[in-house]
């Protein structure tokens, strides 16, 4: 595998909108670190891509032009992926930086998108769950977003907001 950062590759995913028009694109792509023999260790935290978060090992094959397209995934990292939109009337008046920031002291890492109005965030495995989804849920509930679990686990799912 080859890319354009050293001992990166860029690692595309197909997608297929559903009947609303979402995902907005066809196609999304992420660095990942080439760990050689078609598997690679995403380095970005997915904005569309369902069922993949960062650090997860995937293998990926070039189609005929040498572009690399996901394959399948081969080891989960145990980290989450969550998409917030946050609403413009909402307490946060739409800011992702605003979203980013609240959920930074709890250890999450966020990335936000102007096209889409949307923020990625990355929960990894030993930060607070139940604070982070306990913090989604209050949001949601005030009016201050909309949130949809990308990539979570049985850590996630099980854990206890109340």
């Amino acid at each position: 595998m080859t890319g354009d950062r050293d001992g990166y590759v860029k690692v595309h995913f197909a997608l297929g909108a559903a009947a609303d028009g979402w995902p907005p694109v066809g196609s999304e792509s992420m660095w990942a670190v080439d760990l050689g023999g078609g598997l690679a260790r995403v380095d970005n935290v997915p904005w569309f891509v369902p069922r993949i978060a960062a650090n997860d090992v995937v293998r990926a094959a070039p189609d005929e032009h040498g572009t690399l397209w996901f394959v399948e995934r081969v080891t989960a990292s145990g980290n989450c992926t969550i998409r917030v939109l946050p609403f413009p009337d909402g307490a946060l008046a739409g800011s992702r930086k605003a979203v980013i920031d609240l959920f930074e002291p709890m250890g999450v890492y966020g990335e936000g998108v102007e096209q889409y109005g949307l923020v990625a965030l990355d929960v990894p495995p030993g930060a607070d769950l139940a604070a982070v989804k306990g913090q989604l849920i209050r949001g949601q509930h005030e009016g201050w977003w909309n949130f949809e679990e990308g990539c979570v686990g049985d850590a996630w799912i099980e854990a206890s907001t109340e």
